[in-house]
């Protein structure tokens, strides 16, 4: 099996792609440069928003796609996320024009928006932010291409992931950071919303578990299926990694688009890990 990452050299797809060389799939890596890539992989330095190439050629005929790259992904409302959205298409039209017939893309919680509860493949989503507005929107555009072609489509939502603290910009990143800025007190929010939590090491296996299969397609919610605080679980990760900082809660307003309470249906993945 042969299986292209894009955003391979991101916090997501390094460890994806290290997964995938673990279970012995012939890796195609696409970024820009390849400081964290698994040496195990095929790495291409290619400019996926250029329409100057037959992709799937290009990219050794592969037999999945995992399409990770993103541009301010942690800056909800820059208007990049709007601005590259076409392209973003336009990558996954290519692919899928010239013979590709599996696409599997990363989706978001935030393409929600506002909700209390659970979150499935069937929930009504109605994005708060030009990130979700992008997601959601990229989403409905490759499951009505996708079918078009006959194509295998997945769409994996993830959630809060943590772990590998010192490359990524989660809010576990930023306090590592400021420990090793020498500050004391970390501004944070009420911690009071609780939100679905899951390792990037465990979140990565997942990822690639659902890939390798194509008898669960559709969105797929990549989860903990647990909702826990937000000062609960920052709270813990102090406790746990013995860091001396504290947090100042109240210092950041919550957003007006978080949700109070939020996680993910596990259906669908319990059936694939399962299998």
């Amino acid at each position: 099996m042969r299986i292209l990452v894009t955003g391979a050299n991101g916090y997501i797809g390094s460890k994806v792609v290290k997964k995938l060389a673990d279970f012995g799939v012939n890796v195609a890596a696409v970024d820009i440069d390849n400081t964290h890539i698994d040496p195990r992989a095929e790495f291409y330095s290619a400019d996926i928003f250029s329409d100057n190439a037959n992709w799937y050629d290009f990219f050794g005929k592969p037999d999945v796609c995992l399409h990770l790259a993103w541009r301010d992904g942690f800056v909800h409302n820059s208007i990049k996320n709007i601005e590259d959205l076409s392209a973003h298409f336009g990558f996954v039209e290519n692919l899928l024009d010239n013979g590709l017939r599996h696409i599997v893309s990363m989706g978001s919680m935030h393409e929600v928006g506002y909700i209390d509860g659970m979150i499935g493949e069937d929930t009504v989503c109605n994005p708060l932010s030009l990130y979700g507005i992008a997601k959601n929107t990229l989403r409905e555009a490759i499951r009505f291409y996708a079918a078009e072609k006959d194509a295998i489509f997945q769409w994996l939502r993830g959630y809060y992931i943590y772990g590998d603290d010192t490359y990524g910009n989660s809010i576990f990143c930023k306090l590592k950071k400021a420990v090793g800025e020498g500050k004391k007190s970390f501004p944070f929010t009420s911690g009071k919303n609780k939100y679905d939590f899951i390792h990037i090491d465990v979140f990565a296996e997942f990822i690639c578990r659902c890939i390798m299969q194509d008898k669960v397609n559709g969105v797929i919610e990549v989860c903990s299926g647990v909702p826990i605080g937000l000062g609960d679980m920052v709270e813990s990760y102090i406790e746990k990694n013995n860091l001396p900082i504290k947090l100042d809660y109240g210092k950041y307003p919550d957003r007006p688009y978080d949700s109070p309470c939020v996680y993910g249906d596990r259906t669908k993945l319990n059936k694939i890990i399962g299998e």
